[in-house]
């Protein structure tokens, strides 16, 4: 295997930018029953007003240009090719961190806070803040290749990231995650104690009590919203947890239709106040899935859910010792009191953000930044 680092460049070809416009302007929209809303998904008309903007008037290539504005690299490990971003600050004596998205996100997420966090004297900081940020495509996520065998779960994923920061030559860093992210950050939190200080977290894991235990009244109420969650708005996981190549099929053939499968979750894990662009701006959002589209990684990225259902999810987790933060955003999809995170992890931060969701970087890039600033200056 080699172990080299390549430079890596995204240059998507003209033929699959005029195919996708071809394939836009061919759009099947279904039906809808008048009245409904979001009540049954994606509406129509909003997606209509997407796909458009997306045939039309949206700049794949502006976009390009700006993903492209930083570092970028690929290396083998563990038989994947692995595609990051690398952004080093100027302060060589800056923490290394490295930073890993979920579903359905990608390293997109993190272009506004990238900047923010190696380069804090432009935004009103100070380089005693500063971040080496190094930011990895999950395996079969955007330019990440699609994983050619089975078992790349959160554990092997976790190992695999622990390798890439060693060689970066980082013998201490630190983690952040939330979604997949936050499963592979905890698991490296337990994997890799010798050289990562310190986790954080903005979708923590629970571990819920043999028998009850008393709950504040806001407590409560977040159990009782993960309740709603686990029962109205995880049939997504459940399909690409059993059958994600059937699901690949149809996200890897419809741009409309991938589009409807993400931002019908970009809106309803935000604190969008019930329309995705109060969250994210429509280049944001048509970015983002562009990631997908453009390197076929529909079905490889939801495979990612039946490793974890028959692998990596189903094998216990050890305490995580490591000092760990938390950032609790109220309109996170799962959250757990923290009792019952704090039997998981070591939990010396626990931080209740005024606003946000579950695109934590994407939605609210000061909030979020700042608290990491706050709870890593304690490993620095």
């Amino acid at each position: 295997m080699s172990e080299s680092i390549d430079p890596f460049h995204i240059d998507v070809e003209d033929s699959l930018l005029a195919d996708l416009r071809d394939r836009l302007a061919r759009t099947r929209f279904p039906d809808q029953i008048d009245g409904t809303g979001w009540d049954y998904g994606m509406p129509v008309d909003y997606l209509r007003e997407l796909v458009e903007y997306w045939r039309d008037s949206y700049d794949w290539r502006a976009q390009e240009a700006r993903l492209n504005s930083f570092s970028q690299f690929v290396t083998e490990v563990d038989g994947q090719s692995i595609h990051f971003l690398h952004v080093r600050s100027a302060h060589g004596d800056a923490l290394p961190l490295l930073l890993t998205h979920g579903w359905p996100g990608s390293v997109v997420e993190f272009l506004d806070v990238i900047p923010r966090l190696s380069d804090p004297e432009a935004f009103g900081g100070s380089a005693a803040v500063a971040f080496h940020v190094v930011a990895p495509s999950l395996p079969g996520y955007g330019f990440s290749e699609p994983p050619r065998t089975a078992g790349w779960d959160e554990h092997r994923i976790a190992n695999a990231f622990s390798t890439l920061m060693s060689r970066l030559g980082y013998t201490r860093y630190v983690a952040q995650g939330g979604d997949w992210g936050a499963q592979v950050t905890t698991r490296i939190g337990g994997l890799d104690p010798e050289h990562c200080a310190a986790i954080h977290l903005n979708m923590a894991l629970g571990v819920p009590p043999g028998g009850t235990e008393p709950l504040t009244e806001e407590e409560q109420a977040d159990l009782s919203a993960t309740r709603q969650f686990i029962k109205e708005e995880s049939g997504y996981a459940n399909e690409q947890g059993t059958k994600p190549q059937t699901l690949g099929v149809a996200l890897n053939d419809s741009p409309a239709g991938l589009l409807a499968w993400i931002v019908e979750k970009l809106r309803t894990w935000s604190d969008c106040d019930g329309h995705p662009e109060n969250c994210f701006t429509r280049d944001q959002i048509l970015t983002n899935v562009m990631l997908y589209w453009a390197t076929q990684t529909s079905a490889s990225s939801a495979r990612l859910y039946w490793e974890s259902r028959h692998g990596g999810g189903t094998q216990p987790l050890p305490f995580v010792t490591a000092p760990t933060g938390v950032a609790r955003y109220p309109k996170e999809i799962l959250r757990w009191p923290r009792s019952w995170v704090a039997r998981q992890y070591n939990v010396v931060h626990w931080a209740v953000m005024e606003r946000g969701g579950h695109f934590a970087a994407m939605e609210q890039p000061e909030l979020f930044v700042d608290d990491l600033r706050t709870f890593f200056r304690s490993v620095r």
